[in-house]
C-alpha cells in the first residue's frame, strides 16, 4: 500500500512539473548527431544529446512557441511602443531602456518606471540633454543605479558620436555603447531591427538548460557558449524579436524556477528533463508491477554522460539527477557568495527652516562607486567591535563637518537599525537623529557657504522625497518617522487627514519669542532631548 501510495505522489509531481521516483536507470546515447551547419561542431567533452537532433524539430519548437505568444503574451507597454513605433530609431530607443531597467529587476516594478521615463524623455535627443541629477531622481529606487548613469552617456555618445542614430547590429550596439552587452545588443536588434540573432538572459537559461538537459554549472564558459550556440540556432529568421520575446516570456511566466507549470508548456513536447521525468515515473510504476519499463531512446538518461566525465554539459557527478525536483533539477548553478556584512552609522540631522518648516541634512555621495551620486543622511562606515559611546562620538564628529558648533549643543538621539541588502552587501545601518537648536543662521554657523554647494544641502520633507535618494535611506526615513509617531502617541496620531494641505504638512509653528510649541507635527517631537536630561 505504501509502495501505491508513493507511486500516486509521484504522479501528482508529474501534473506540476516536478516527478518524483527513484534514479532513472536509463542511459545517455551519444549517437544522435546534430544537423550540418545548425550548430558549430560538438566537442569530445560535449555531448550531442545536449542539441537539437532535426531542423524539423527546430521548425516544430519555433511555431509552438510563437503560437503560444501570440495568444498569451503579457500586455508590456515597451511592447506596445516597439509594435507601433514606425522611426527604427525611437523604436530601438525604447527597447533599450526597458532592457537596461529590467536588468535584475522584476517587470511588475519596471512598468512605472518606463512609463515614467519614457514620458519625460521620449527619445534619445531628450535623455541626453537631461543633468544626471534628474536621471538619478527618476530612478530611484529600481535599485542597481549605474544602470541609469550607463543609459544617459550611452545616449549622449549616439547624440554627439554618432549623429543621433542608433547602431543596428548586435555586433555594432555592444561595440559602440557603454553598459551594452551581449544580450541587450540581441534583444535591441532582434525587436527594434529584425536581426535573427538570439539572446541569452537568466529566463532563457532555464529553458535551454530544461528543454536540453544541461545541468553543468550555467555560469560556466562551455556553457555559456553552448546557451548562446542554441539560441542562435532556434531563433526564427522570419520573426526574431518575437521568438525571442517569447523564449523570456516562457521563462518567466511558464518555466519558472520552482513549481514550473509544465502541463501549460508549449515546447513540452521537446523538453527532455520533462521526458526524463515521465520515464521515471514510468519506470517506478512498471516496476510497482513487477514489468521492466521499456527503454526511451528519444530522451535516455544523462547518467553515463556524467559518470563518464566525458560531456561537460552533464549533470556533474558529484551533484547527481535529484528525484524530487523533477526538471528543476535544471539549470545548476554554481554556490552564491554571501553578501559581505557591514555597518555604517546614519544621523538624520534636522534643524528649523527659514519659514519655520523642520529641513533635513543630505549629502552626495561619491560619483563612482555603490550608489554614485546619489543622496543620503550623513554616513559614516563603522569599523568592527565599536561600542555605542564611540559610535556617537564618531559620528557627532562626522556630522559636525556640516552643522559647524550647533552639533555641540544637541544630543544624539538613538531610533534603532536598519538592514538593506545590496548585490554583494548585507548593511546594516545604526540610525540616530540630532535636533539642532537656534535660528538657521546661527544653526550652521561658519558652514553656510559650503552648505550651499550642491554636494549637500538642506531639504524639507516633501523635498527628500522627490530627491534621488536610495531604497536604503527612504527606510532610514521610515524609521525615524515611526519613531516619531510613537513618541507622539496614538491618540494624536501620525498620518495626514484627507484634505489637509500638503504643502503646510509637517510645519512648525514659531512663538513670537522665537522658541518652538510643545507639540510638533514633524520629527521634532522625537528628535528633541527630553528635559533634564
Amino acid at each position: 500500500m505504501s509502495k501505491l501510495r508513493a507511486a500516486a505522489r509521484s504522479g501528482r509531481a508529474l501534473q506540476q512539473g516536478a516527478g518524483e521516483g527513484r534514479k532513472s536507470p536509463r542511459r545517455c546515447k551519444k549517437n544522435v548527431s546534430s544537423h550540418k551547419g545548425m550548430l558549430p561542431p560538438v566537442s569530445a567533452q560535449q555531448s550531442a544529446y545536449h542539441l537539437f537532433s532535426h531542423p524539423a524539430e527546430i521548425e516544430a519548437f519555433r511555431k509552438n512557441l510563437l503560437a503560444w505568444y501570440d495568444k498569451c503574451k503579457r500586455d508590456l507597454p515597451w511592447r506596445k511602443l516597439a509594435a507601433s513605433e514606425s522611426d527604427a530609431n525611437r523604436r530601438a530607443y525604447a527597447v533599450w531602456v526597458s532592457e537596461i531597467m529590467l536588468q535584475q529587476t522584476q517587470v511588475a516594478t519596471v512598468i512605472d518606471y518606463y512609463n515614467r521615463w519614457m514620458q519625460k524623455w521620449p527619445t534619445l535627443q531628450a535623455l541626453a540633454k537631461a543633468s544626471l541629477e534628474e536621471v538619478n531622481e527618476l530612478w530611484a529606487g529600481l535599485g542597481y543605479y549605474s544602470r541609469g548613469k550607463r543609459l544617459q552617456e550611452a545616449a549622449q555618445k549616439v547624440v554627439s558620436e554618432l549623429a543621433g542614430q542608433m547602431p543596428a547590429t548586435a555586433e555594432e550596439l555592444q561595440r559602440l555603447l557603454p553598459g551594452v552587452g551581449r544580450y541587450t545588443a540581441g534583444a535591441i536588434a532582434s525587436i527594434s531591427y529584425g536581426q535573427a540573432t538570439g539572446v541569452v538572459d537568466g529566463n532563457v537559461i532555464r529553458v535551454l538548460c530544461r528543454v536540453r538537459c544541461i545541468g553543468a554549472d550555467s555560469s560556466s564558459p562551455a556553457v555559456v557558449d553552448r546557451l548562446w550556440d542554441l539560441a542562435n540556432a532556434l531563433v526564427d529568421p522570419a520573426r526574431p524579436g518575437d521568438f525571442n520575446q517569447a523564449m523570456m516570456e516562457l521563462g518567466a511566466t511558464v518555466c519558472t524556477p520552482r513549481a514550473p507549470l509544465c502541463m501549460e508548456c508549449p515546447v513540452k513536447q521537446h523538453c527532455t528533463a520533462r521526458c526524463l521525468v515521465e520515464k521515471e515515473l514510468e519506470f517506478a510504476s512498471k516496476r510497482l508491477l513487477g514489468k521492466a519499463a521499456s527503454s526511451c531512446s528519444q530522451a535516455p538518461d544523462i547518467e553515463e554522460c556524467a559518470a563518464t566525465g566525458n560531456c561537460s554539459l552533464c549533470l556533474p557527478a558529484s551533484e547527481p539527477w535529484d528525484s524530487s525536483l523533477g526538471v528543476a533539477n535544471f539549470p545548476r548553478r554554481a554556490a552564491k557568495k554571501q553578501p559581505r556584512a557591514e555597518r555604517t552609522a546614519t544621523c538624520v540631522l534636522e534643524r528649523r527652516g527659514p519659514r519655520g518648516e523642520p529641513e533635513y541634512l543630505i549629502v552626495q555621495r561619491p560619483s563612482s562607486g555603490l550608489l554614485a551620486g546619489l543622496w543620503e543622511f550623513p554616513s559614516l562606515a563603522l569599523g568592527p567591535g565599536l561600542k555605542e559611546k564611540q559610535q556617537r562620538e564618531a559620528l557627532l564628529a562626522h556630522v559636525q563637518v556640516w552643522a559647524g558648533e550647533a552639533v555641540a549643543r544637541g544630543r544624539l538621539r538613538h531610533v534603532g537599525e536598519v538592514s538593506h541588502v545590496f548585490s554583494h552587501i548585507h548593511q546594516t545601518y545604526v540610525v540616530y537623529s540630532l535636533l539642532l537648536g537656534g535660528d538657521p543662521e546661527t544653526t550652521s554657523g561658519w558652514r553656510d557657504e559650503m552648505l550651499e554647494r550642491p554636494a549637500f544641502r538642506w531639504v524639507t520633507q516633501a523635498e527628500f522625497q522627490k530627491s534621488a535618494v536610495s531604497t536604503a535611506m527612504k527606510k532610514v526615513w521610515k524609521a525615524c518617522e515611526r519613531q516619531s509617531c510613537e513618541g507622539r502617541g496614538s491618540s494624536q496620531g501620525c498620518k495626514r487627514k484627507r484634505g489637509a494641505d500638503p504643502s503646510r504638512a509637517g510645519q512648525w509653528k514659531v512663538e513670537a519669542d522665537g522658541s518652538l510649541p510643545p507639540r510638533q507635527l514633524s520629527l521634532d517631537a522625537f528628535l528633541k532631548a527630553p528635559a533634564g536630561e
